[in-house]
Protein backbone atom coordinates (compact mmCIF):
# COMPACT_ATOMS: atom_id res chain seq x y z
CA UNK A 1 0.00 0.00 0.00
CA UNK A 2 1.28 3.41 -0.77
CA UNK A 3 0.16 6.22 1.47
CA UNK A 4 -0.76 9.63 0.50
CA UNK A 5 -0.98 13.08 1.67
CA UNK A 6 -4.35 12.17 3.32
CA UNK A 7 -3.17 8.67 4.76
CA UNK A 8 0.11 10.95 6.45
CA UNK A 9 -2.34 13.25 7.99
CA UNK A 10 -4.63 10.68 9.21
CA UNK A 11 -1.73 8.78 10.99
CA UNK A 12 -0.70 12.30 11.97
CA UNK A 13 -3.95 13.51 13.92
CA UNK A 14 -4.12 9.38 15.64
CA UNK A 15 -0.83 9.92 17.23
CA UNK A 16 -1.48 13.11 18.53
CA UNK A 17 -4.99 11.92 19.94
CA UNK A 18 -6.00 7.85 19.61
CA UNK A 19 -10.24 8.93 21.03
CA UNK A 20 -10.39 11.45 18.20
CA UNK A 21 -13.90 10.38 17.17
CA UNK A 22 -13.57 9.83 13.16
CA UNK A 23 -15.86 12.86 12.52
CA UNK A 24 -13.20 15.17 13.99
CA UNK A 25 -10.91 13.08 11.97
CA UNK A 26 -12.83 13.38 8.89
CA UNK A 27 -12.78 16.91 9.36
CA UNK A 28 -9.43 17.65 10.19
CA UNK A 29 -7.93 15.54 7.04
CA UNK A 30 -10.59 17.08 4.96
CA UNK A 31 -12.70 14.01 4.23
CA UNK A 32 -16.67 12.65 4.38
CA UNK A 33 -16.82 10.53 7.62
CA UNK A 34 -17.55 7.18 5.20
CA UNK A 35 -14.15 7.75 3.18
CA UNK A 36 -11.76 8.30 6.17
CA UNK A 37 -13.16 5.38 8.14
CA UNK A 38 -12.54 3.36 5.49
CA UNK A 39 -8.96 4.59 5.35
CA UNK A 40 -8.41 4.31 8.69
CA UNK A 41 -9.40 0.97 8.98
CA UNK A 42 -7.27 -0.06 5.72
CA UNK A 43 -4.38 1.71 7.76
CA UNK A 44 -5.02 -0.52 10.56
CA UNK A 45 -5.11 -3.90 8.09
CA UNK A 46 -1.66 -2.62 6.46
CA UNK A 47 -0.14 -2.72 10.22
CA UNK A 48 0.44 1.24 9.62
CA UNK A 49 -1.24 1.41 12.80
CA UNK A 50 -0.35 -1.20 15.35
CA UNK A 51 -2.73 -0.21 18.35
CA UNK A 52 -3.78 2.41 20.32
CA UNK A 53 -2.85 3.47 24.35
CA UNK A 54 -3.38 5.66 26.85
CA UNK A 55 -0.50 7.86 28.30
CA UNK A 56 0.28 7.59 31.77
CA UNK A 57 1.47 10.58 34.23
CA UNK A 58 3.54 8.24 35.75
CA UNK A 59 4.63 11.08 38.23
CA UNK A 60 1.15 11.56 39.23
CA UNK A 61 1.19 7.74 40.72
CA UNK A 62 4.67 8.07 42.51
CA UNK A 63 8.75 8.28 42.18
CA UNK A 64 10.38 6.71 39.38
CA UNK A 65 13.72 6.99 38.26
CA UNK A 66 14.91 6.68 34.20
CA UNK A 67 18.41 5.69 33.02
CA UNK A 68 19.56 5.70 30.21
CA UNK A 69 22.36 2.31 29.60
CA UNK A 70 25.09 2.42 26.85
CA UNK A 71 26.10 -1.24 26.81
CA UNK A 72 29.05 -3.18 25.12
CA UNK A 73 29.20 -6.50 24.15
CA UNK A 74 32.19 -8.64 24.05
CA UNK A 75 32.09 -10.48 20.62
CA UNK A 76 29.87 -9.14 17.74
CA UNK A 77 28.60 -12.40 16.31
CA UNK A 78 24.95 -12.93 15.49
CA UNK A 79 24.55 -15.39 18.45
CA UNK A 80 25.93 -12.81 20.65
CA UNK A 81 23.38 -9.79 19.69
CA UNK A 82 20.60 -12.89 19.58
CA UNK A 83 21.49 -13.90 22.95
CA UNK A 84 21.66 -10.39 24.67
CA UNK A 85 18.56 -9.38 23.03
CA UNK A 86 16.74 -12.62 24.75
CA UNK A 87 17.54 -11.67 28.01
CA UNK A 88 16.82 -8.02 28.03
CA UNK A 89 13.66 -8.67 26.34
CA UNK A 90 12.20 -10.09 29.10
CA UNK A 91 12.90 -6.97 31.50
CA UNK A 92 9.87 -5.10 32.06
CA UNK A 93 11.37 -1.94 33.60
CA UNK A 94 13.20 -1.52 30.28
CA UNK A 95 11.39 0.69 27.47
CA UNK A 96 13.69 1.16 24.84
CA UNK A 97 16.83 -0.72 23.57
CA UNK A 98 18.44 0.50 20.30
CA UNK A 99 21.34 -1.30 18.38
CA UNK A 100 23.16 1.97 17.19
CA UNK A 101 26.96 2.79 15.98
CA UNK A 102 29.56 4.36 17.57
CA UNK A 103 31.59 3.59 20.48
CA UNK A 104 29.32 1.21 22.31
CA UNK A 105 26.68 -1.26 20.92
CA UNK A 106 23.29 -0.47 22.56
CA UNK A 107 21.29 2.43 24.23
CA UNK A 108 18.77 1.32 26.86
CA UNK A 109 15.46 3.07 28.36
CA UNK A 110 14.80 1.82 32.04
CA UNK A 111 12.24 3.23 34.02
CA UNK A 112 12.46 2.02 37.80
CA UNK A 113 11.07 2.71 40.92
CA UNK A 114 14.73 3.69 42.13
CA UNK A 115 18.53 3.46 41.84
CA UNK A 116 18.10 0.15 43.75
CA UNK A 117 16.12 -1.50 41.48
CA UNK A 118 18.21 -0.03 38.76
CA UNK A 119 20.98 -1.98 40.27
CA UNK A 120 19.48 -5.02 40.36
CA UNK A 121 18.78 -5.49 37.30
CA UNK A 122 21.98 -4.74 35.98
CA UNK A 123 23.55 -6.98 38.54
CA UNK A 124 21.18 -9.50 37.47
CA UNK A 125 22.05 -9.16 33.70
CA UNK A 126 26.16 -9.42 34.51
CA UNK A 127 25.36 -12.12 36.65
CA UNK A 128 23.70 -13.85 33.58
CA UNK A 129 26.60 -14.07 30.92
CA UNK A 130 24.89 -13.20 28.06
CA UNK A 131 27.99 -11.25 26.71
CA UNK A 132 28.61 -7.90 28.65
CA UNK A 133 31.57 -6.27 28.26
CA UNK A 134 30.77 -3.14 30.01
CA UNK A 135 27.92 -0.92 30.26
CA UNK A 136 27.46 3.61 31.72
CA UNK A 137 24.57 4.02 33.63
CA UNK A 138 22.85 7.57 32.77
CA UNK A 139 20.73 8.66 35.38
CA UNK A 140 17.79 11.38 34.13
CA UNK A 141 17.39 14.13 36.26
CA UNK A 142 14.70 16.07 34.54
CA UNK A 143 13.04 15.86 31.33
CA UNK A 144 11.91 18.99 30.00
CA UNK A 145 10.84 17.90 26.83
CA UNK A 146 9.19 14.57 25.89
CA UNK A 147 7.20 14.06 22.38
CA UNK A 148 4.80 10.71 21.96
CA UNK A 149 4.30 11.13 18.51
CA UNK A 150 6.75 11.63 15.74
CA UNK A 151 6.42 14.71 13.07
CA UNK A 152 5.06 12.54 10.11
CA UNK A 153 3.97 15.89 8.41
CA UNK A 154 7.43 16.80 8.41
CA UNK A 155 9.31 13.43 8.17
CA UNK A 156 7.26 12.00 5.14
CA UNK A 157 5.61 15.05 3.27
CA UNK A 158 3.63 14.75 0.31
Amino acid sequence: MKLDRIDIKILHQLQKNGRITNVELAELVNLSPSPCLMRVKKLQVEGYIEGYTAQINVSKLGQTLTVFTEVTLKNHRQVDFARFLAAVKKIEQMLECHLVSGGYDYMLKFVTSGIGEYQEIMEKLTDMDIGIDKYFSYVVLKSPIVRAHMPLTTLFPM
